[in-house]
């Protein structure tokens, strides 16, 4: 390409100027990530507690999932503009905050089953993958020299974007419906907004400010966070070992995380379940500051550590805690949502204890941190070329951590502290694994 230039690795970059409103594109961005994460996090602890709940939230998960990588395809081959996908998914996302809010456990059923499956699981679904996918391409298309970083503020508004819902919620517990309806409106309004301003940047385009030669050849920053060895096309990433262990860990982590939601929300402490959606979020971003620091392995695998830290703690709190008088949940949850049949039947434990809070904080440090870094591992292990269209493979998977967390919920729905243990396991393996972790396309005897 014309006025392209090379660094060392042979990646072509076209250095240009840095748009007025590139600081804008980001905070809008982050709006729109934080207006879907009702659909998420909202749903999972304030309509999620039972059976048909679950499946909902399972389908939902599923469709946001897959619905990311044909948008990413679409947009980066030219066949889909931003500005139509994210009008899309505003419209499909509010439908499907519209939906969540005419919807309760008690009433899926029948016709009402089948609005809520098609309103908030199927098109609520592929509006969040379409909002998520194209916000994260268009911050890591914008901010090149440190993709990594801004991605992480942007996902981690998807993790706390539903903190505002859940107090409210917890406030006055009669108005979770008024509460879905609101985020239903501000989510149109919102990533309404953020079509109409978001781009894509020139093809390779690099801020004109940083020289691109310098920074492939900082020494300090490869020595943490090392370049990929070449740049993988998607083929040829399938055919590496590396990228089915990203994608089994975030299937392993993913399920672990939202399931902690739902348990935690079943123990009628909704304080407890605000921070840990606060600090899903939160720590996402300061994840990505050590991992500069540290490296993008040695973090993950103490992230994964803190989540499992978190389901043991949890677990002692469920063994610890007597059950409720009535059986079911009906006298540990606010007045209102037993009425609305939100409370899980048979959970047996109530939210209280120095055990629970250590355990929320455990795992809200964990539940959320891995989701940057693994598309950081992404572009660490593959190049940044491709590093959208491989990503989307690998965050593909959580369709199958969906199903991982229905699994453990509904075993939770009798045994919350067998459940806990279950966790414990999916969450270890992997913090076990992840150091052993390796650059593709390397010799087996150099050390990375």
């Amino acid at each position: 390409m014309e006025n392209a230039i090379k660094d060392w690795r042979g990646r072509a970059y076209v250095p240009g100027p840095v748009p007025a409103d590139r600081t804008r594109m980001f905070w809008l961005a982050w709006a729109a990530m934080a207006a879907i994460s009702p659909l998420q996090y909202g749903y999972a602890a304030l309509l999620a507690q039972q059976a048909a709940g679950l499946t909902l939230l399972a389908v939902w998960i599923a469709c946001q999932a897959a619905g990311a990588l044909p948008a990413l395809h679409l947009v980066r081959h030219g066949r889909l503009s931003v500005r139509a996908a994210l009008f899309g998914g505003a419209a499909l996302s509010g439908l499907g905050l519209f939906t969540a809010a005419l919807t309760t456990p008690g009433l899926i059923a029948g016709s009402a089953g089948l609005v809520a499956f098609v309103g908030y699981a199927l098109l609520g679904g592929l509006g969040a993958g379409l909002v998520y996918g194209v916000c994260g391409e268009v911050v890591s298309s914008w901010y090149p020299e440190r993709p990594a970083a801004r991605v992480g503020l942007i996902t981690g508004a998807f993790g706390y974007g539903a903190v505002p819902l859940l107090v409210w919620a917890g406030i006055a517990p009669g108005a979770t419906s008024a509460a879905f309806l609101v985020a239903a409106v501000v989510a149109v309004a919102v990533i309404g907004a953020a079509a109409r301003h978001l781009r894509l940047p020139p093809a390779l385009w690099w801020p004109e400010d940083v020289d691109p030669r310098t920074h492939a050849l900082d020494a300090a920053r490869l020595r943490v966070t090392p370049d990929a060895a070449r740049q993988f096309l998607l083929p040829q990433a399938l055919r590496t070992r590396t990228l089915p262990a990203l994608a089994l860990i975030l299937t392993c982590a993913g399920a672990v995380s939202v399931f902690d939601v739902i348990v935690v929300a079943s123990t009628g402490s909704w304080a407890a379940v605000a921070l840990l959606v606060a600090l899903n979020g939160t720590s996402r971003s300061l994840a990505m500051r050590y991992s500069e620091l540290f490296g993008r392995r040695r973090v993950l695998a103490a992230v994964l550590g803190a989540l499992a830290l978190g389901q043991i703690l949890l677990a002692a709190a469920a063994l610890d805690a007597a059950p409720p008088a009535t059986g079911p949940l009906s006298a540990a949850v606010p007045a209102g949502l037993a009425t609305e049949g939100v409370v899980a039947p048979g959970t047996g434990w109530t939210g209280s204890g120095v055990l629970l809070w250590l355990g929320v904080i455990a795992a809200g440090v964990g539940g959320g941190a891995f989701y940057p870094l693994l598309a950081s591992l992404v572009r660490e292990f593959f190049g940044v070329e491709r590093a959208g269209d491989i990503h989307a493979v690998v965050y593909s998977a959580k369709a199958l951590a969906g199903v991982g967390a229905v699994a453990l919920a509904l075993l939770a729905l009798t045994t919350p502290a067998t459940a806990l243990l279950v966790a414990t396991t999916l969450a270890a393996l992997p913090a076990l694994a992840t150091p052993r972790l390796r650059i593709p396309g390397l010799p087996t005897t150099i050390p990375v």
